[in-house]
């Protein structure tokens, strides 16, 4: 894998374990020459992943609106720094960047990204493996929603299998690979039937 999108917080949270982890994060992938593909931001999780991997000789690739570039929270200081016209072209164009994605703890637009790439999978629209870095057991809650959405048949039971979730990053990317297998064989039956 040659590239990750990471979505998080533009905010660091009350939790120093998010901040902690954001900054493994970083220095994991740059350790691992994968290149960190993020929303363009300088502040709150988003900064501290960036300025991680950048301090660790990373590449890192920041994709913003311009609206919120304009309001002086673009990072400058990364590898390379995106402008795009909206929030929906900044998803799109993080996507065709990235070979997976990682949910670390954040708000409404971490959560809307992350779901949004989660339905692409659903849809076999993207067969690259997403996973939720669990930190601390922020996801807990989320990850159970999902459990009660398949016990209630809104959800298809072997849509859980769509993403991977661990606690710490090294166990997180050991399980990409074989996600990414299936993926492909869930899309090749999808295009089949």
């Amino acid at each position: 894998m040659q590239s990750v999108c990471v979505f998080c917080g533009s905010s660091k949270g009350k939790n120093p374990k998010f901040v902690e982890a954001a900054k493994l994060l970083g220095r994991y992938l740059a350790e691992l020459n994968i290149k960190l593909i993020y929303g363009g931001g300088k502040i709150g999780l988003m900064g501290v992943l960036a300025d991680s991997c950048m301090a660790n000789g990373g590449h890192v690739i920041g994709v913003i609106p311009k609206f919120l570039s304009g309001k002086e929270i673009a990072h400058e200081g990364v590898t390379e720094l995106i402008a795009v016209d909206s929030m929906h072209q900044r998803k799109l164009k993080m996507s065709e960047l990235a070979e997976g994605f990682i949910a670390l703890p954040g708000g409404y637009g971490t959560l809307e990204e992350f779901m949004e790439i989660l339905t692409w999978v659903q849809l076999s629209l993207v067969t690259k493996p997403v996973g939720i870095l669990n930190v601390d057991g922020f996801y807990d809650h989320l990850i159970h929603q999902f459990k009660t959405m398949a016990e209630q048949q809104l959800l298809k039971r072997s849509n859980l299998d769509f993403f991977v979730q661990a606690d710490n990053v090294k166990d997180l990317l050991k399980q990409f690979e074989d996600l990414s297998i299936r993926l492909v064989k869930i899309r090749d039956k999808f295009i089949d039937t």
